[in-house]
Parts: C-alpha cells; structure tokens; sequence
C-alpha cells in the first residue's frame, strides 16, 4: 500500500508540475487606463482596483504571464474610490501589500509598442478611466482587432467593455451580433454619473449591434461569446479570467 501511496504521490506531483508548466507557456496581456480625471468633476478616476487584482492573481496563481500596459506607458491611474475600505476585497488586500507587483505596475509598456505575437490573449480591467482614453485609443482598436483576428481571446470587465465601442472587424462592428455585457445603465445611475461619462456603455453596445444582457445591479455576471468574454461589474472580475484561463487550457 505505501509503494502505490509513494507511486499516486509522485503522478499527483507530476501532473501538477505539468500543468503550471503549460500554464506558464501562456502569456497574457492586461491593458489599463493612462486617464485619471472624472469628467469635469475635479475628482480623480483611473482603473478599479478589484478589477485589476483579481484577474491578476487568478491568472499568475495558476502560472499564467501577465504583462501589463496603458496608452502611456510607466504608472497608470488607481481610482481612489477603488482603495475605500468599504470596497476592500481578500485580492485588494493582497494587492495593496504586494510591493512586487506595485513595483511592476509603475513600469507598464507603452500600448503602441506592444504586439500581440507575443500574448495569448488580451484583457482590460475597467475603472471610469478607460472611457475617456482607451475608446477612443487607435492603438487599442488595432491590438484588440489583432487579438481577434488571430483567434486569440479578448476580454473586458465593468466600463472596460466600453473600449470595444470603435472596434471593427473587416468593417463590422466585433460586438454586431454577440453576447456581451458590461456596466449597466442602472449602476450607472446607481454612482450617479450618468450624467458625467462620455457615453453609456449599455447603450453604446446595444447600438453597435451588441446582444446585451445584464443581472442584478452589482451581481456577478459574465457572457461568452466565441473569442469575447465581458463581464457586468467589479464582481465579475473573476468570473472573466476564470474564462481567459478555461479559453486558453483547450
């Protein structure tokens, strides 16, 4: 009995080994904002911390290589309201201890020198801050529509989803005809900034052909369709990478 205990051992071993060793193998890129005003608010916006580290840690605890970049490259934005204790979570927690990390996160690549050759797949966290840049950033169109175009997945969280709002494939909307999600009209309203945000991302999918669909306010909800994962709201985070990681282990 204990030589098949010591043989099961070493197969569990093995079979662990392996599979961080494929995990590794992949590469992914998360593209945050380089923006950090809320409208004209005079308050401050960026990327949303849960969004940010959940994924993160998700992915690299599973052996995945993330590499991150932003419109402008060096330290990207962290939404203040995003560190409030009230929105804390076990990953943002780790996160604000993670010294490596944050360390990393102040040297982000600039989004014009990134190819996406060197990735497996892309993901964007949200934060109000990629609606002010990265909709409108031709970089970003062109590295998601590479992505896509190469069958590599693409992925967004919260407002993220809203970068898709230029992007074309072969001159058609990428979300014309499928399933996606992302920050609904009533959070929106709920943080009362309707009125402050350049556009409403519901609105902007469902008007470039998006087949919306939502859950409950702050709920966790994420959608698959073919190569796009979204996801609702910050709680989706996890949910979407747990969808990246199950794309690329086929």
């Amino acid at each position: 009995m204990k030589k098949i205990a010591i043989a099961l051992s070493f197969a569990f071993s093995a079979l662990v080994l392996n599979t961080n060793a494929q995990n590794k193998a992949k590469k992914v890129l998360f593209v945050v904002t380089s923006h950090d005003k809320l409208g004209n608010t005079g308050e401050k916006t960026g990327f949303w911390s849960e969004e940010f580290a959940a994924p993160y840690y998700t992915m690299t605890d599973k052996g995945f290589e993330v590499t991150i970049a932003s419109p402008k490259g060096g330290q990207p934005p962290l939404d203040p309201k995003s560190t409030d204790p009230s929105m804390a979570t076990e990953d943002t927690k780790r996160f604000d201890k993670d010294a490596v990390l944050k360390e990393k996160l102040s040297k982000t690549l600039k989004l014009a020198d990134v190819n996406q050759a060197d990735y497996d797949a892309v993901f964007y966290p949200g934060g109000h801050g990629p609606l002010w840049d990265l909709a409108t950033d031709q970089n970003s169109q062109k590295l998601i529509a590479d992505f896509y175009t190469h069958n590599k997945p693409v992925a967004f969280v919260c407002h993220a989803p809203g970068v898709l709002k230029d992007v074309k494939i072969n001159g058609s909307y990428l979300v014309n005809g499928k399933k996606v999600t992302g920050f609904s009209n009533t959070e929106e309203e709920a943080v009362k900034l309707t009125k402050v945000v350049p556009f409403l991302l519901e609105d902007v999918l469902t008007k470039n052909g998006g087949i919306y669909s939502k859950s409950g306010d702050w709920t966790p909800y994420a959608v698959e369709d073919g190569l796009l994962i979204t996801g609702q709201n910050p709680a989706s985070s996890k949910l979407v990478a747990e969808k990246i990681i199950s794309k690329l282990q086929k």
